[in-house]
């Protein structure tokens, strides 16, 4: 029995050993990284707790049109949850976020047997057990239908493959959806073509999206729908709500092709996108395209560990980082870039990009572009150029044009990162000027576009509590880092002193909601008494999805100086650990009821701490400025492994254009950009064996953190290209050059290493030495 048990054994640590293997060759020489990624991360997700609140984006890497399936009604916001049992159809989308929801939306859906026309009738039965879903293709087996449907999207088209069953009434049928639709069918053509004005804001009067859907098998029925009612024989319908369908007798197995582009241009330039970019390829062909395409992009980054849910993980992440913002711009007939304005509905040459929320993304997405993308990150800022133009302001939450929704000047975050670092080829002067009007006005329609509450800031130095303007102090924090990233501009530009002098003095202005009785921001009165009754645990009101506990940490440009402030290191570190020993208690009296940013950062068991919000997630790496780096690199760690997996409950809050998924990047990278307007990446505690980072320039840069475990989370030693550091940061210049750092990991803390004044990243403070 004993040399039973003794073979087993033997056996089992030889599979256990195979298998890490495994993971570690194909790391090494697979070069499948689509493989890994799964699209269906963060779709468990509803109104009151988001695991990611994302949905499964078939599409190219920044791609104009997305597609993905349809379990909700057409306008829910939570178009697919993974919980649900029913498809209604397959929609070209252009949802950023369930919050903002979608625009120039329609669908395609195969039925068989009796017509359904209606969402509720039509709908089919499906399991995830008969679906395949990756980032260039998605299938699913449509029970009630007995059909299989298969996607694979271009930038601006799709080519749809559905195999029906053996059946005298299938049908294929292209809704238009309510707000604004037309359809019509050219029998001879096999063609459809129309438009859709659907959107929720943000659009000129004359905002369209054309559409044409190729057909490879003649049409022996055609209808259309006009507000739900049939229209039989009948090959135009427009109305607030049309549809077409198209049916034919079909064999087992047989297979019916339709290739579908847009274009916010015109019908013709519809056609043109489809030619131009699927034109006689076949379906086959269009797939292997695109999952050369993602590989490419995914394979730019080459990690290596034994634990293939980190890789799974990892390339998941990495995919939802890809995908925005937005391409809004289309190749015309003599091959120049052009767009649709959503601002000033004319149709524009250059670049233009749409759905992001920079309030989310200038904390890592921007930053990780001006790192890995930076030709795409110079066009971006060519549509910056052409927003300004057309709209008068820059963006702050574009959805497709200008929305109201979130606070702060965030796009002096992104044009003063690119042009820090060194990125051109876009007017910056004309950046420049957007951004200083920003600081004197502000939209009167959209809150968020340019600086609501900006008078009051300018003559204050805060945003007033009691002045009816909601997240006031939130408001003076993000206006007082986009300051800060104003006057790196502004001296790098060479612009007047006095104009220098005076964002310099404005980036300070977080010191004016700083309350040192408490230790915490807090709202101030306009006659500069803080608010009382004071409560920390308060979400909203002074502050922005958060807390006073949450939005301390956002003076990204002066962590020493706030650590002036709370009184030293030691007080400083103190306070970082209070917001992980609170229990994770709240005052919800702001909102009325639970939302769910506070109900995840609950049930999660780190205290006060909520990842699953954007104003915290820095919040970790600021140890490295107070002398305990150690403390960076456990915290880290633990939320690397705690609160994202590769699956659909796998985020622990919104995901929110990419930012949630580029902290994650970033930190199992081992890094962490905390203060974008400045070159460095504040270190922490890389998650892989090894890294491979090829840069736009063709270097590379390997990172490899030898003796590394889920015990050995400690940052022992750096060396970089040969040369020990004991700093906590590299800079941009650094990782640029290419070359290898080598991190010794331990599982007890080197409590010498990064601890001294010259080892701490930067601080305003401490460039000016005062």
């Amino acid at each position: 029995m004993k040399t039973a048990l003794k073979i087993a054994f033997v056996f089992l640590f030889v599979a256990l050993i195979s298998c890490n293997t495994v993971v570690k060759e194909q790391e090494l020489t697979g070069g499948d990284y689509v493989s890994y990624v799964n699209p269906q991360m963060g779709t468990e997700s509803e109104f009151l707790l988001s695991n990611g609140n994302t949905y499964p984006a078939i599409a190219r890497p920044w791609g104009m049109n997305f597609w993905t399936p349809m379990t909700a009604k057409f306008g829910d916001g939570w178009t697919y949850k993974y919980q649900d049992h029913q498809i209604t159809g397959f929609k070209q989308t252009h949802q950023p976020s369930p919050w903002i929801n979608d625009y120039a939306a329609f669908s395609l859906m195969a039925v068989t047997g009796d017509l359904k026309i209606k969402e509720d009738d039509r709908a089919s039965w499906f399991s995830h057990k008969a679906e395949e879903v990756k980032p260039h293709y998605y299938s699913v087996y449509l029970a009630d239908y007995d059909t299989k449907v298969e996607i694979t999207p271009t930038e601006r088209a799709a080519y749809f493959q559905f195999t029906f069953p053996e059946n005298d009434q299938s049908y294929i049928l292209l809704d238009g959806f309510a707000g604004g639709s037309m359809v019509k069918l050219f029998p001879n053509d096999r063609k459809i073509i129309g438009y859709c004005k659907n959107n929720h804001g943000g659009v000129p009067d004359n905002f369209c999206n054309y559409f044409v859907a190729e057909f490879d098998k003649d049409f022996e029925v055609m209808h259309t729908w006009k507000d739900s009612t049939l229209q039989k024989n009948s090959l135009f319908s427009e109305a607030d709500h049309v549809g077409a369908v198209v049916g034919f007798k079909t064999k087992k197995g047989e297979k019916v092709h339709v290739k579908v582009a847009s274009s916010f241009i015109s019908p013709e330039q519809a056609e043109l996108n489809l030619a131009k970019e699927i034109g006689n390829q076949n379906f086959d062909q269009v797939k292997e395209d695109g999952l050369a395409i993602w590989n490419k992009e995914l394979g730019r980054i080459k990690v290596e560990g034994s634990n293939i849910d980190h890789i799974r993980t990892f390339y998941s992440t990495l995919y939802r980082v890809l995908l925005f913002p937005r391409k809004f711009y289309e190749i015309n007939d003599t091959d120049q870039i052009v767009h649709y304005s959503p601002y000033n509905g004319k149709v524009e040459n250059g670049y233009m990009f749409t759905d992001n929320g920079f309030w989310d993304t200038f904390r890592a997405v921007f930053p990780f572009f001006t790192l890995m993308y930076p030709e795409l990150n110079s066009q971006i800022m060519e549509g910056l150029v052409n927003t300004y133009n057309e709209s008068g302001w820059l963006p702050e939450w574009a959805s497709p044009g200008h929305r109201d929704c979130m606070i702060g000047s965030n796009s002096a975050s992104l044009i003063a990162d690119s042009y820090l670092k060194g990125i051109r080829g876009y007017d910056i002067n004309t950046l420049y000027e957007a951004i200083i009007k920003n600081t004197k006005n502000s939209h009167s329609d959209v809150k968020s576009v340019g600086r609501y509450g900006y008078d009051y800031y300018n003559k204050l130095g805060y945003v007033p509590y009691d002045v009816d303007i909601n997240e006031n102090t939130a408001r003076t924090l993000e206006y007082a880092y986009a300051d800060y990233c104003i006057w790196k501009l502004a001296k790098e530009l060479n612009r007047p002193q006095e104009e220098i002098d005076l964002f310099e003095k404005r980036a300070r202005n977080y010191i004016n909601v700083f309350d040192k009785e408490t230790g915490w921001m807090r709202g101030k009165n306009v006659d500069g008494k803080f608010q009382s009754p004071f409560n920390p645990l308060k979400w909203g009101d002074a502050f922005t999805e958060g807390n006073s506990i949450h939005y301390t940490w956002s003076v990204f440009q002066d962590v020493e100086g706030l650590i002036n402030l709370m009184g030293g290191n030691d007080n400083f570190v103190q306070k970082l650990d209070t917001v992980f020993d609170l229990p994770p208690v709240f005052d919800n009296s702001y909102y009325g009821f639970t939302i769910h940013e506070i109900r995840e950062m609950q049930i999660v068991n780190m205290g006060n701490y909520a990842h699953g919000n954007q104003p915290i997630q820095h919040m970790l790496y600021l140890y490295n400025y107070a002398g305990q780096p150690w403390k960076t690199q456990q915290r880290v760690r633990e939320v690397m492994n705690k609160l994202y997996t590769p699956t659909p409950d796998g985020y622990c809050g919104d995901e929110d254009n990419g930012q949630t998924s580029a902290w994650y990047v970033f930190s199992s990278l081992g890094f962490y950009p905390v203060t974008p307007g400045t070159d460095q990446y504040v270190i922490g505690s890389p998650l892989f064996d090894r890294a491979t980072i090829e840069l736009e320039s063709g270097n590379h840069l390997v990172i490899e953190a030898q003796n590394n475990s889920d015990k050995n989370v400690y940052v022992n030693s750096i060396s970089l290209n040969g040369e020990v550091i004991d700093r906590n940061y590299y800079t941009q210049e650094e990782l640029l050059k290419g070359g290898k750092i080598e991190i010794e990991m331990s599982n007890v803390p080197n409590e010498k290493r990064g601890v001294t004044k010259s080892d701490v990243p930067y601080s305003m403070t401490l460039e000016l030495g005062k």
